[in-house]
């Protein structure tokens, strides 16, 4: 199967993460099992934070592609280098409160080819740090969910981030709480979830973030991805390069179930 390209790469394998909290022991095989599939070339690489990587060294074959979180920051960064010693580093994601010393260390250790990604803290502090971060060549993260009401950034707040990044000419990625294509409220926590689909919309239409992004209609969404010309997809994918996914199959069964992909039985 040929994966459209506005989808190529863009899940990260975030299984070892709340709330999926799969085993590496299962996350391991399950991950290699994707990379097999025929929709292999929608997979990013496996996500693995700086405890693990011990373990994760033991149950990989050399060569393993591995993406570090470290959430500790820039001193967990050549400890997690070392203890990946082996696997193939294809990026490295670090929490910063200071967005310049991220970089500075990122420009320091990072291996060659990899990823470098920072993730910035929510508040009223963000586009000073996206500034901090323009020219670099790193990309920012922002936290778009996690286990309470509080950690899922309202609309408002998630499309200034988009556009703060778009008129910085800023790559990003995001994290947590968007498995699902599009926006919902959670049945069962009342949390409001962002949709993916809405979030690579509105990457390839910011001037109309916030609207694209407030969207509940799964067919609204899935047409206007049918009308995006190749150099929006471009675009969006130039901007929305990746999201962690505690599930690699719910994300790809919601865009079959759109008509955006085939039957997940026929990938």
């Amino acid at each position: 199967m040929t994966v459209p390209a506005l989808f190529r790469g863009l899940f990260d394998d975030a299984a070892v993460f709340p709330p999926g909290d799969l085993p590496l022991a299962e996350a391991v095989p399950a991950h290699l099992a994707h990379r097999a599939a025929g929709y292999a070339d929608a997979v990013g690489p496996f996500l693995c934070g700086a405890g693990r990587l011990g373990e994760l060294a033991r149950l990989a074959e050399p060569g393993f592609r591995v993406g570090l979180v470290l959430p500790g920051g820039s001193d967990q960064l050549v400890p997690a280098l070392t203890a990946a010693a082996g696997l193939a580093v294809t990026g490295v994601e670090l929490a910063a409160t200071d967005v310049r010393a991220a970089a500075l260390a990122l420009a320091e250790h990072l291996p060659e080819g990899a990823w470098g990604t920072v993730e910035l803290p929510r508040g009223p502090g963000v586009l000073d740090a996206l500034d901090a971060l323009a020219g670099t060549p790193y990309r920012a993260k922002y936290r778009t969910g996690g286990l309470t009401a509080d950690a899922f950034p309202a609309v408002p707040e998630l499309a200034a981030f988009l556009v703060g990044c778009a008129e910085r000419g800023l790559p990003y990625k995001c994290t947590a709480g968007l498995h699902n294509a599009v926006r919902h409220t959670d049945p069962v926590t009342g949390f409001e979830h962002h949709g993916f689909l809405n979030v690579l919309l509105a990457a390839a239409t910011p001037d109309r973030a916030e609207e694209v992004l407030a969207e509940r209609s799964g067919a609204v969404l899935a047409s206007a991805v049918r009308d995006l010309t190749d150099s929006q997809i471009t675009s969006a994918r130039t901007s929305f390069t990746a999201f962690g996914t505690c599930s690699v199959i719910e994300p790809l069964a919601d865009l079959a179930e759109l008509g955006l992909l085939p039957p997940l039985e026929n990938l």
